[in-house]
């Protein structure tokens, strides 16, 4: 035993309580029982279980209540709406308990939360609905004339399906001179008629007598069964048959083969010749007896038909024994059958949960009851499960067993269990019976969605369409159904400049975000946001996850000329010395781009002038120089188109027109152009010429006060004057101007005081300080310092 027990230790965990499987009850159990007649109408009321129980109105529902019978058979049902307890069908007490008395079937009230259970029972309380019936309608007896009276005579019995005072209880015989019966109580519990001889037969006078056997029982009115008796009055056979034994006592085996030996009878008779020749017969056969045969000559008993110790495990056979005269002798043969452990454990699932919640310890998942069909040792049985799983078997009341979780179940973990029960017996060999359960676990919301990444970056291109699609967020959640269900959703910064819902939107169900705009990289470069994901259980859980939009730079800026400016209400001329040398600066091209990146990288290139090849344009700086000398050939006045292009895709441009005049000398610093002196020299109507009087007068007004606020001015700068000014623009440059680092471009919003200098070998096109030092340079750490050989000076904004 502790062997099998250290083996069976290693992969199962065990529950090592041994149950004796019988019909009675606990040792000092109590237990409630209810009586019925059989054959009442189905749906009879038999008992309120609330009261009986002791429990509250209502308790019975609530708790899950149920009746449990061996077997699975529902005798008894609980109406739904009062939990009173009905009877579920007719019931027959002989088909339920044959002749056992008292019929009393067991059962349970199972409540299920909290587990709970109550022993009862349900006794079957017989009604005379059987009449005692003989095996046959007729019997024949061979009595010598000479017996002696008060010789005893067997009769073959009656059978009486009903039990207890219903059952039968007696014979009586018809009315006669000669015999009266004996009613005798036999081992088996039944009840044998015998006829006693009480006068001296004689042959001559009565060679045949008929009588009537009646069998009795003990209902409420009697019912009866008959049969007739031929008794044939014998002459010249003086002895009967006697057997060595009045009764036989043999054992066999359950499992016994057909043919078997159970056990041999022997008679003798003292007559001689035929009268002392005797052969065996079965007395009275009936389904009980037919299991066995006899063999007439020898008295050997053989097995006919399969013996099962859990039907029957005693028969009384009486045999017969007949010498050739007619005269005969009987006996009892008691054959017990003996258990063999032939019948394997049953398993009966009283209750069974599934599925069950995850995150609750000590949970109750099934209640079962076990039987086995054996006795004794062979009744004995093991309930195990296996050891790897989170359960654990109970043993409850009588051969009940509770399996509960031995701990909490996280069904992200796993989420289903295959449970095998194990129910083996003690016999030899042992059997068991497997019974498998699949358990179900329940989702619990104990699971936030979770993003597939902690921050998105995203990319736009500046200009896109709007419900533009720019990319999705992902979040999981390893919880089931509506607890695994996640919705998406915004969550604004709290310090947004711009109203995110005005940028962008999100499809709760997928996490697709849409741009709602067009997006432009000079107004908005970047912005982030966070998204919530949130599922759907009760109560709802949610994460975040940081999402981050780069607007990508597209080339939609052309380049913007800062210097010098196209529409003036006089142009700008640069004055060129005659005498400049080869590389003299005459001016600079200053223009922006608004992009970024190689976007806003310009180049600038000479697209016309009036002499090509006398002026050239470096193609990084836009500084304008004299490409050679000059000489007395070359036209007064130059006209100059610089084309400036940015490095985008497809590249943009602007072209600057430039006006240059060659002097010798800086002494007439304007030199008007020559239409000028053709309008000069053509004469004048007298209308124009008041006209130009009356405009003068005012003009020089004008002038005089201009003048002396300029000098006003320049004393207080202390500066020296220069030869000639370009008109300075007012006001500040288009605000979509942005500053772009290492692109050779100006910021907004910025004023520069430029010079020209004098010397041509080192002549510059200088930026000096800004005039608003509050606006931001990329570059302030290269500020030129102010030259004072300035020629020519002007003011940009």
């Amino acid at each position: 035993m502790e062997m099998m027990q250290m083996k069976l230790h290693q992969n199962k965990r065990q529950v090592m309580i041994f149950i004796t499987l019988i019909l009675s009850w606990e040792a000092g159990s109590e237990s409630i029982r209810y009586s019925v007649l059989e054959e009442t109408d189905s749906g009879t009321f038999v008992a309120n279980l609330t009261k009986d129980l002791g429990l509250r109105m209502g308790e019975l529902a609530a708790r899950g209540a149920r009746v449990v019978f061996k077997g699975n058979r529902q005798h008894l049902r609980l109406d739904p709406d009062t939990c009173d307890l009905l009877l579920n069908d007719k019931l027959d007490r002989e088909e339920l308990c044959g002749s056992t008395e008292p019929c009393v079937l067991p059962f349970q009230v199972l409540l299920e939360n909290p587990f709970q259970l109550f022993q009862a029972a349900l006794v079957i309380r017989d009604v005379n609905d059987h009449a005692p019936e003989f095996p046959a309608r007729e019997m024949q007896l061979k009595i010598s004339e000479i017996t002696i009276p008060g010789k005893v005579f067997p009769l073959k019995m009656a059978q009486d399906l009903d039990a207890g005072n219903n059952g039968l209880q007696s014979y009586i015989i018809s009315s006669n001179p000669h015999f009266h019966v004996l009613t005798r109580n036999r081992k088996d519990g039944r009840k044998s008629p015998e006829l006693v001889l009480d006068k001296a037969l004689d042959r001559e006078e009565h060679p045949e007598l008929r009588l009537t056997l009646t069998a009795l029982d003990g209902g409420s009115p009697p019912r009866s069964g008959t049969t007739e008796i031929q008794i044939l009055v014998l002459d010249s056979n003086d002895n009967a048959p006697e057997f060595a034994q009045e009764f036989y006592e043999a054992e066999i085996p359950e499992n016994s083969s057909l043919g078997s030996l159970v056990i041999t009878v022997s008679a003798r008779d003292l007559d001689a010749g035929s009268f002392g020749e005797v052969s065996y017969a079965l007395f009275q056969v009936d389904d009980v007896n037919e299991r066995f045969e006899i063999n007439a000559n020898t008295g050997e008993i053989r097995l006919k038909k399969k013996l099962d110790f859990e039907e029957f495990q005693s028969y009384q056979v009486d045999i017969e024994a007949t010498d050739g005269g007619g005269l005969s002798g009987k006996c009892s043969v008691v054959i017990k059958v003996l258990d063999v452990n032939d019948n394997a454990p049953q398993l009966t699932m009283s209750s069974l949960t599934s599925p069950i919640p995850e995150n609750l310890p000590e949970i109750l998942v099934a209640v079962f009851s076990v039987s086995d069909a054996d006795s004794g040792h062979n009744q004995q049985v093991i309930c195990s499960i296996h050891d790897n799983l989170p359960f654990v078997l109970r043993p409850s009341v009588e051969n009940f067993y509770t399996l509960v979780t031995e701990g909490a179940l996280d069904r992200e973990e796993r989420a289903e269990y295959n449970i095998t029960i194990t129910v083996t017996d003690m016999g030899t060999p042992r059997l068991k019976t497997e019974h498998n359960i699949t358990v179900l676990v329940s989702d619990v919301n104990d699971n936030a969605p979770a993003f597939t990444q902690t921050s998105y970056t995203l990319w736009v291109r500046e200009n896109n369409s709007p419900a533009l699609h720019i990319g999705s967020v992902s979040a999981t959640d390893t919880d089931a159904g509506a607890n695994a269900q996640v919705t998406y959703s915004l969550l604004p910064p709290p310090d947004s400049p711009v109203p995110l819902a005005s940028l962008v939107s999100i499809n709760p169900d997928n996490g697709h975000l849409f741009a709602l705009t067009s997006l432009d990289y000079e107004a908005l470069r970047a912005f982030e946001f966070r998204v919530g994901a949130t599922d759907r259980g009760s109560p709802a859980l949610s994460s975040q996850a940081l999402v981050r939009v780069l607007v990508a730079d597209a080339n939609d800026n052309a380049p913007f000329v800062l210097y010098p400016l196209q529409n003036a209400s006089a142009p700008c001329t640069e004055l060129v010395p005659r005498a400049a040398e080869p590389g003299y600066l005459v001016t600079k091209v200053v223009a922006v781009d608004g992009d970024a990146g190689q976007n806003a990288w310009l180049s600038y290139q000479l697209l016309k002038a009036t002499e090509p090849g006398l002026f050239g344009v470096w193609a990084h700086n836009g500084e304008v120089r004299t490409a050679r000398l000059l000489s007395e050939r070359d036209a007064p006045k130059q006209r100059l188109v610089v084309l400036v292009k940015d490095n985008g895709e497809p590249p943009l441009s602007a072209s600057v027109t430039l006006h240059v005049l060659l002097v010798d000398g800086f002494s007439q610093p304007y030199l008007p152009p020559p239409e000028a002196e053709a309008a000069a020299a053509a004469p004048a109507d007298p209308l124009t010429v008041y006209l130009v009087v009356a405009l003068a007068s005012v003009s020089s007004l004008f002038l005089f006060s201009v003048l002396v606020f300029v000098a006003v001015r320049l004393c207080r700068r202390g500066g020296a004057g220069s030869a000639g000014r370009c008109p300075v623009p007012e006001g500040h440059f288009p605000g979509h101007l942005v500053d772009v680092s290492g692109t050779g471009t100006l910021s907004q919003s910025y004023q520069y005081e430029v010079c020209l200098t004098g010397d041509h070998r080192t002549g510059e096109f200088k930026f000096l300080k800004p005039i608003f030092p509050n606006l931001l340079v990329q570059d302030t750490e290269r500020e030129i310092k102010e030259s004072p050989n300035c020629r020519n000076s002007f003011v940009f904004s």
